[in-house]
């Protein structure tokens, strides 16, 4: 007897072996051209799901549907490769992990864009086809205003050319490949374990690439680039800067270490006499002594300083920050010293913050800060000089001779590329947007 129902579900039992074919080779070819993306290519399970167009992951499986797919793959086989590496591309670069706080319409373009732009620069005969005009155009605009094009850099870029809703939905038309609407199904705190499987992978693609695979990551360069800016390691710079506090005793009410239990056990036992009282003294952290120098070259953005400036601001702002006795100095420097400005109270600090003015804007020489402190350390400028922060983009000449007292650089840009800095000194990487997120 002829079924309808049990011909159809032949039919997808059908169509869904025919999209695993076609799954495979196109996993298998991308493995013959980029050997480095082994375990990315197998870490994805292919699920077929008649609710997404064409296909869809959220960094576990690879769900498609099979029509849709079908119909991709009589277009044009590189269509399927392209869409497949599209999608490991979302995965590596941690797209769907964090979308959470942004306008999600321009994120899940900013995602897009930036995984074709590296798939356009490949120039691989399995996922090569020629650029449009509208895409060789906006390349070239990212490229002016970014060295890596990662989807937060794309993100930034978009947000601050307030483009109509018409050139948006060109653009989101231009480079639609994949379904994100099963990013926003998530819960509101992304799966953990899926986020640290993909960061393993993405650190040992980097090491792959630069062993093994280095000629292959010569050809490669823009995923090169993304992953080493995905894994660069981000700091909380309020907890970094608390660490160049003084740690002292002062004359106030610890109740951290008043134990209520003893407290009221000994005021119902004996009416007014407590068993344990709160101690008079507090071990507090405070800032006494300290150097902040702001590298004001051309290449250090004025925007980038002042959030740099304001999450310090908020750091000392802190009730237990300030001491009674503070010399911060704040200090700006390209190839000289351009301005120090001396804080002694939070009232002087909100105000060097509210008027900040970059002064300088010429090359980088790290030197001439260091010899300055060292000059205000002579004259006895300092009672105890915990550490000095440079805050700059990592491209100048560094003194080398190790200082007396602590120091480290801070580096704070979506498009940072690993700089070696002297041993002696610490190297602090900041994320831009987070930073952002904090002082709004």
């Amino acid at each position: 007897m002829d079924n309808p129902i049990y011909r159809q579900e032949e039919r997808d039992q059908q169509l869904i072996e025919l999209c695993g074919q076609i799954l495979s080779n196109a996993r298998n070819e991308l493995y013959l051209h980029m050997r480095f993306l082994d375990v990315a290519l197998s870490s994805l399970r292919f699920t077929p799901d008649f609710g997404v167009n064409p296909a869809a992951t959220e960094g576990i499986g690879f769900y498609y549907h099979p029509e849709h797919l079908i119909t991709l793959y009589k277009k044009d086989r590189k269509l399927v490769n392209r869409l497949y590496l599209h999608m490991i591309f979302h995965c590596l670069f941690a797209h769907m992990f964090v979308a959470k706080g942004r306008e999600s319409s321009l994120w899940n373009l900013s995602c897009d864009i930036a995984a074709e732009y590296v798939m356009d620069d490949l120039y691989l005969s399995c996922i090569y086809r020629s650029s449009s005009q509208i895409r060789r155009r906006l390349y070239c605009a990212l490229r002016q205003h970014n060295k890596v094009i990662t989807a937060q850099g794309v993100y930034d870029y978009l947000q601050r050319q307030h483009l109509s809703q018409e050139h948006v939905m060109q653009l989101a038309h231009e480079f639609y490949v994949d379904d994100h609407s099963i990013w926003n199904e998530k819960p509101e705190n992304p799966n953990q374990q899926q986020q640290q499987k993909w960061e393993d992978i993405r650190e040992k693609m980097q090491t792959e690439m630069e062993t093994f695979s280095k000629e292959a990551s010569e050809d490669s360069r823009s995923l090169y680039e993304q992953i080493c800016v995905e894994n660069r390691q981000r700091y909380d710079y309020k907890k970094f800067l608390r660490k160049f506090c003084v740690l002292k005793e002062e004359m106030q009410v610890d109740m951290d270490s008043f134990d209520y239990i003893f407290y009221n056990y000994g005021m119902e036992m004996y009416g007014n006499m407590p068993l344990i009282e709160p101690q008079e003294t507090k071990e507090v952290h405070k800032i006494e002594d300290f150097v902040i120098v702001i590298d004001t070259s051309m290449s250090c953005k004025g925007e980038l300083v002042q959030h740099f400036l304001e999450e310090t601001y908020s750091v000392l702002n802190e009730a237990e920050s300030f001491s009674r006795q503070i010399h911060v100095h704040l200090i700006q420097c390209d190839e000289r010293i351009q301005n120090d400005t001396l804080i002694t109270s939070r009232e002087q600090m909100e105000e060097y913050r509210k008027h900040f003015q970059i002064v300088g804007q010429g090359g980088t020489d790290f030197r001439p800060a260091f010899a300055y402190v060292d000059e205000l350390l002579a004259a006895g400028k300092f009672h105890r000089l915990r550490g000095l922060i440079y805050f700059t983009d990592g491209y100048g000449r560094y003194p080398v001779k190790k200082p007396i007292y602590e120091t480290a650089f801070v580096f704070m840009k979506e498009d940072y590329q690993d700089v070696d800095v002297p041993p002696w000194a610490i190297k602090l990487i900041l994320d831009t947007e987070e930073l952002k997120r904090s002082n709004t």
